[in-house]
């Protein structure tokens, strides 16, 4: 019988993924001291990933790598419980763990820019890695409530909406009043 993420056979993206999980499952971080819960990093996780997965296969992009970068996007909340300056703090952690899983320079590069950049969706690149991570981010975050960036800034929290239309548009997602509402200033 075949079983997903055990021997000695996983790919690098599969054991980075099964290490990230095994960090959650395993956290000696108390939950009222996470800013987020460990169940909902283990979602968010796994949703990021799947939607990085698909959009890598629409946009002709490397899917290990979006794989990766998507399974350590937020790495340094998954090993500290907090979200302050993790986008950039996670690179610096996920360029170890690259090197233990035997990324090489480039891919490591590419992988840690996403890492660092993955909260500034508000920042437009024309690096396609950077910009699928910032959009499965974002997709992931909106299935679980159209208000979830409600608390972010009126201007940048426009950018986040503004993603999340030219995503569901890119996957054929039927158009959503909310964000469009959203976008062009009815938001609360």
């Amino acid at each position: 019988m075949f079983h997903h993420f055990i021997g000695q056979k996983l790919s690098r993206s599969e054991k980075i993924q099964a290490w990230v999980v095994s960090c959650l499952v395993n956290s000696k971080i108390p939950q009222i001291k996470r800013e987020s819960s460990v169940i909902w990093e283990l979602k968010h996780s796994s949703g990021v990933i799947q939607f990085a997965r698909l959009l890598a296969q629409k946009r002709g992009i490397n899917e290990e790598l979006a794989v990766v970068a998507a399974a350590l996007h937020d790495i340094f909340v998954v090993l500290d419980g907090s979200y302050n300056q993790h986008a950039k703090k996670g690179a610096t952690i996920a360029k170890k763990i690259l090197k233990r899983y035997k990324f090489n320079s480039r891919e490591i590069a590419q992988i840690c820019e996403a890492i660092a950049s993955h909260s500034d969706k508000h920042v437009y690149s024309e690096k396609p890695l950077v910009e699928l991570i910032k959009d499965a981010d974002c997709v992931d975050c909106f299935f679980y409530g159209d208000g979830i960036y409600n608390s972010k800034p009126k201007e940048i929290t426009k950018h986040y909406y503004g993603r999340i239309i030219s995503i569901r548009k890119e996957i054929g997602l039927p158009a959503k009043h909310y964000f469009t509402n959203a976008l062009n200033g009815g938001m609360k």
